[in-house]
Parts: structure tokens; C-alpha cells; sequence
């Protein structure tokens, strides 16, 4: 897919974080994106309003409403928008996190925000850069902390494989979500048999081929519904043969319907 250049001018911070935590706020309009970069602080990405989309060599993971991307420090990524957002960012010092369950994190995950930590990301996003880190926003911060380590996770991912014949169907798949062509025409298509192909991928990305088509499908209607499409139109746009299917397989894949995944909580 071709960008259009809005591309985002990232902090320098060549000193480093000025505290444990440093919050940015932006408004970003649509079809913003990074250069691929990594950082030596971890990272949230939350969009308040809008959909976010990391990219790295081993998935894509996609934040709609009430969901963030955790992004562990070091890591390559690209952070993408498909329609206008209103992003808030925290990065965190690798010493903050000691002894939080993200610090083991060795890729991105995509968390389900709570109201409460929705509301904390909020009031530390209002601070200055220079809070008083021993005061109450220090504490404040220490809180939020506490809180993401707990939120849980949700499967809002994409994982790659690293076989480049495995790739190459993932590409046309995500070119063409409705593709109804079977494994064995698959197999033929990239050159390996069908056993072999089912055998490599669930190696590689932890599904079968068939629940990562599903989730490529259902990952794929996130954008048009963020935007308002109606349901029974990203039904078909995403090769299910009507809508009541469509929305079954989403409350299967996401444990909401398509319409509460995009209200506000």
C-alpha cells in the first residue's frame, strides 16, 4: 500500500527520558506513520480517539478504542494510522518497569485498556515533562504503572512467519482478505506441499492456516468499521456470505460484537 507523506517527526530525547515516564500528545491526521526505529525506553501507544497500527518483522498488531500497543524498548517498529487519531504516547524508562510482567514482554501485545487506566494515561498525559517524580505525581505515575502490568492482552496481532514461501502467501493474503483458494492450491502457489505448508505455519506463527486467515479477515474490517461502514458491506468485503456470519466469527475472534468494539466504554 502506497503512504502518503505524512510521515511523524519523532522526539530526538538524545539525553535520554527526563523522568520515568514521559507522556506526548498528538493529533494525527490520516495516513500518519513512522520510519521504522527502535528506542532504548519501552513504549504505550493509545489512541484516545481513532485506530493505531504497529508494524514489526514478526506481526502487526492493531489497536481500535479502549486497546493500546505495548511496544518493549530496542524493538524496530512502525506506527501507522489509517484515519485521523488523537494519540497519546508513554515512554517508559527499562528501571521502572523492574519487576513488572511487561518487562518481560519480548514483542509487541496489544492490551485492553480499563476505564481506570484509561483515565490515568489521561492525567499523566496533563503533566509536565519535569513532575516532580518524588511528589504526588510521581505517585500518580507509580499507579499507572501498577495498573497496565495488570491489564490483559487481547488478539488484536497478526504474527508473521519467517519462511519466505509462507510469507509470500501472507502478502497475498492480506492483499486479497477474500481469497477462497484452498491449501492444496496454496501449496502448488508457493511450493510446498500442503502438509508441509500446515506443519511450517502453525511452527511459525502459532496458528493454523486457517485461524490466521480468519483473523486477517476480521483484522481487515477493523478500518472500514472504524469509519463507519455498515456491517453487512465489510461482511462481504471480507468474504463471509452474510452478516450474521460475519459478526459470529468476530464475537468468536474478540468476545464483542463489531459495534461494541467501536463504543466508547
Amino acid at each position: 500500500m502506497r503512504r502518503q507523506p505524512r510521515q511523524r517527526t519523532l522526539p530526538a530525547l538524545k539525553d535520554g527520558l527526563p523522568r520515568p515516564v514521559l507522556a506526548r500528545v498528538e493529533s494525527l491526521p490520516a495516513g500518519s506513520w513512522t520510519d521504522e526505529h527502535s528506542h532504548p525506553w519501552a513504549q504505550l501507544s493509545y489512541a484516545v480517539e481513532g485506530m493505531l497500527q504497529v508494524h514489526t518483522a514478526t506481526g502487526q498488531f492493531m489497536a481500535p478504542p479502549e486497546r493500546a500497543i505495548w511496544v518493549p524498548a530496542n524493538l524496530p517498529h512502525e506506527v501507522l494510522t489509517a484515519g485521523p487519531a488523537e494519540m497519546r504516547s508513554l515512554y517508559i524508562r527499562a528501571e521502572a518497569l523492574a519487576g513488572s510482567p511487561l518487562a518481560q514482554a519480548q514483542g509487541c501485545r496489544v492490551l485492553d485498556i480499563s476505564i481506570l487506566a484509561r483515565e490515568l494515561i489521561l492525567a499523566v498525559c496533563a503533566l509536565p515533562s519535569d513532575y516532580d517524580e518524588h511528589g504526588a505525581p510521581g505517585r500518580l505515575v507509580a499507579v499507572l504503572l501498577d495498573q497496565l502490568a495488570q491489564l490483559p492482552t487481547a488478539s488484536l496481532d497478526l504474527p508473521l512467519p519467517t519462511d519466505a514461501r509462507l510469507l509470500r502467501l501472507c502478502e497475498a493474503l492480506q492483499a486479497d482478505p477474500a481469497d477462497r483458494r484452498t491449501l492444496a492450491e496454496w501449496g502448488r502457489e508457493i511450493g510446498l506441499t500442503e502438509r508441509s505448508m500446515v506443519r511450517l505455519f502453525q511452527q511459525q506463527t502459532g496458528l493454523s492456516v486457517g485461524a490466521w486467515r480468519r483473523r486477517l479477515r476480521l483484522l481487515a474490517a477493523l478500518g472500514p468499521l472504524e469509519a463507519g461502514a455498515k456491517v453487512s458491506s465489510v461482511a462481504v468485503g471480507c468474504g463471509y456470505a452474510s452478516a450474521s456470519a460475519f459478526i459470529s466469527a468476530f464475537c468468536a475472534e474478540f468476545g464483542v460484537t463489531p459495534t461494541q468494539m467501536f463504543t466508547q466504554g
